[in-house]
């Protein structure tokens, strides 16, 4: 428990600092925690990171990862990354199949969308704002999930896949969210309304509960405890952005920021 709280607090301190400075400094970490995610979900897969696949793997996301204005046309890139990895599957003689291509496809579009998303909300108008809100929320729901469900919990959310949630506890989740909705719309008012605040709020608590339990399901069917050991006592960083890597694009998409 030491340990956790001792890195939580030196990681948080400057994760925050650099979300604060913005610009090529948060750019340049974001990367850098892409790229140790999606090598957290090819090691789960037995996928070597420096083989053909694996590099193609590491370009795609990159390429997601790039400024809307430099990465157009998205369409004809996306199907060149496509091509580059069934391509890959004919030269290493079908050692790499269609199966790791579909994977490292999905693994390319989860790791790099979500953290696109991140970059994009923090380069809006009042982007600083809305990220911590959305953070805020986050971790308020996943802690309020956790103590509420100790407390409260008799009713199993998902059993086969994270058995230790409860219907309870993520009940809890969303109301602890809708307090920080509530306290920045008193504090640091964001939205025009308390009451959109609290929808907002809402939709990210369940976006980032199914985020935590998709990452629970990669977990279990590869049969690892945590996605990585770079954060000691807490895991991976996909064990840390499991939850806003669903939130951000889900926002986006719902037109909700």
């Amino acid at each position: 428990m030491k340990q956790r709280i001792i890195t939580g607090v030196i990681a948080g301190a400057l994760f925050i600092s650099i979300v604060i400075l913005g610009d090529a400094y948060l750019s340049l970490l974001i990367m850098l925690m892409a790229t140790v995610g999606l090598y957290e979900l090819l090691r789960m897969k037995d996928i070597p990171p420096f083989s053909a696949i694996g590099i193609v793997s590491f370009l795609g996301m990159w390429t997601i990862l790039l400024p809307l204005e430099t990465a157009y046309p998205q369409k004809e890139t996306l199907l060149l990354y496509v091509m580059l990895a069934l391509i890959v599957t004919v030269i290493s003689k079908n050692r790499y199949t269609f199966d790791h291509v579909g994977f490292i496809i999905i693994s390319a579009l989860y790791v790099g969308g979500g953290f696109f998303y991140f970059l994009q909300t923090r380069a809006a108008e009042n982007g600083l704002l809305l990220v911590f809100f959305i953070l805020f929320s986050v971790w308020a729901s996943d802690s309020g999930a956790y103590f509420t469900g100790r407390k409260f919990g008799k009713h199993k959310l998902w059993p086969e896949i994270s058995p230790k949630k409860t219907i309870e506890g993520s009940v809890g989740g969303i109301i602890w969210s809708i307090l920080v909705a509530i306290l920045f719309q008193i504090f640091a008012p964001i939205f025009d309304h308390t009451w959109y605040a609290i929808v907002v709020a809402i939709v990210i608590s369940i976006a980032g509960q199914i985020g935590d339990l998709v990452e629970s399901a990669f977990k279990r069917h590869y049969d690892v405890k945590d996605s990585g050991k770079i954060l000691p006592g807490h895991g991976g960083i996909l064990d840390r952005c499991d939850s806003w890597l669903f939130v951000f694009p889900i926002l986006h998409l719902l037109q909700l920021i």
